[in-house]
């Protein structure tokens, strides 16, 4: 079992003149740290509006940034939004490869809808096709980054002629694929298509080991791989904070944990938020008694062994892995049972210290990783071994389904004609023509008079 840290870059009111900024340097701090002892993935989504849950707008920029200070690993988006009215698929691929270039081949391309207001209002996304567009931009990304050229798509929600989308990823034919996942269905829906399956749901080992045989017995069954290969891996998220004191650990982490939750259904389940006016960190505070916060710590302590939640009667909060390394290690060590792939812990969440992230981030790497490491290589190939008849069946169907329906192909003689060429040949001006070559001579020769009156 591999593990990898996420970011939603939670910044929690009040704010400050250079909250966002250290919010960033810090992260960074994190991911080098997290490099340097071994762990495996970072991941970051993308979101749009949802102040104090999420200011992770622009995960490439991060992404990229965290690629020239590290070495091994692995730069996860998890996720971007390929709906094409959030982020056009060209302009997905581009920057997809063009971060894989940066980071020596170290991308894992994750992808989402959202259903958020805040989001899906904002962008133009209509809440009963998100689906269909999510699904649409990102195969138009897979074939722009596969295709040379793209062959062009005229499609519901994309429409684009033949373009030759450059550069190209170093992994090929792409990085590996995967895709946001909170329920059952959605996780069934990965293994049908071929995608490893970012599970967001905050869910116990146990349940984990039933999901992990639903998605596997999907995959075997009925998967059409949406892209060129398949990703059979299913990762779980989880809070997580170590310390060698039990209520020590809750006090440092179980606040962010359950800020995180709150947060998240603030903005998708029952909030009404004014921009840059709600203060959802002080609702937050407010409303932990009815909520059934107020007493996580005494709650978590009664617990007899770590869960994805706590509970007392009806109340629920997070708890994941905080706690102690002993019990952080048993926590994990029943998800590896279970057959999960990765887990990938929340850290930095509502008011998280740096320096408690980075403590935990360093016992981890230090006291609990090394045995999952020890382990991870003949995990690795004993998957490979039970996955690769499935996934070749998987691939025949993909060549079957392309064969009956294929891509278009590229138009013959097709070409693209710049703007004053094309005003030129429909003119049919001679003059014209012999301008246009006496540009093209000029600048051949390393002349460029004719050129710098024509854009001057």
């Amino acid at each position: 079992m591999r593990f990898g840290i996420f970011y939603e870059h939670q910044l929690p009111r009040p704010w400050e003149a250079d909250s966002e900024e250290r919010l960033l340097r810090d992260a960074l701090d994190q991911v080098e740290l997290a490099d340097r002892l071994g762990i495996q993935h970072v991941w970051e989504v993308e979101h749009h509006f949802l102040e104090e849950y999420s200011h992770s707008s622009a995960p490439e920029l991060f992404l990229a940034a965290a690629s020239q200070r590290t070495e091994q690993i692995r730069l996860g988006h998890g996720i971007v939004l390929t709906a094409p009215q959030f982020n056009h698929p060209v302009r997905v691929a581009e920057r997809i490869a063009t971060l894989d270039l940066l980071s020596g081949g170290r991308v894992e391309f994750g992808s989402g809808e959202s259903s958020s207001e805040a989001e899906l209002g904002a962008f133009g996304v209509e809440y009963d096709r998100k689906r269909d567009a999510w699904l649409e931009g990102l195969q138009v990304a897979i074939r722009c980054m596969t295709e040379s050229p793209f062959t062009g798509h005229d499609g519901e929600f994309v429409q684009l002629p033949p373009r030759n989308v450059v550069p190209k990823p170093v992994q090929r034919p792409h990085p590996p694929l995967w895709v946001a996942c909170s329920r059952r269905d959605t996780i069934l829906m990965a293994a049908e298509k071929g995608m490893g399956a970012l599970s967001f749901a905050f869910i116990d080992p146990e349940e984990a080991a039933r999901w992990m045989g639903d998605y596997r017995s999907t995959m075997a069954e009925r998967c059409v791989p949406v892209g060129h290969t398949v990703n059979p891996n299913v990762a779980v998220v989880s809070p997580m904070m170590l310390c060698d004191d039990e209520e020590e650990a809750l006090r440092r982490g179980l606040e962010g944990a359950n800020f995180f939750g709150y947060s998240l259904a603030h903005f998708y389940v029952f909030g009404e938020h004014r921009p840059a006016e709600t203060d959802v960190w002080r609702e937050f505070q407010e409303r932990r008694d009815q909520m059934g916060y107020s007493a996580e710590t005494e709650v978590a302590l009664a617990q007899e062994r770590l869960g994805a939640k706590v509970a007392a009667g009806d109340t629920t909060g997070l708890r994941g892995a905080i706690g102690t390394p002993d019990q952080v290690r048993d926590f994990l060590r029943r998800y590896e049972e279970a057959g999960v792939d990765q887990v990938i812990f929340v850290l930095q969440a509502g008011h998280n210290r740096h320096d408690h992230i980075m403590e935990s981030i360093e016992r981890f790497g230090t006291e609990i990783l090394p045995e999952f490491a020890e382990r991870d290589d003949a995990a690795q190939a004993g998957k490979a071994a039970e996955y690769e008849p499935i996934v070749e069946a998987a691939l025949r169907r993909r060549a079957e389904a392309l064969e009956a329906d294929p891509p278009p192909a590229l138009p013959e003689d097709y070409v693209i004609t710049a703007i004053p060429k094309r005003m030129v040949d429909d003119a049919k001006s001679e003059v014209g023509q012999q301008f246009l070559d006496a540009i093209a001579t000029e600048t051949a020769e390393g002349r460029g008079d004719t050129m710098s009156n024509l854009l001057g």
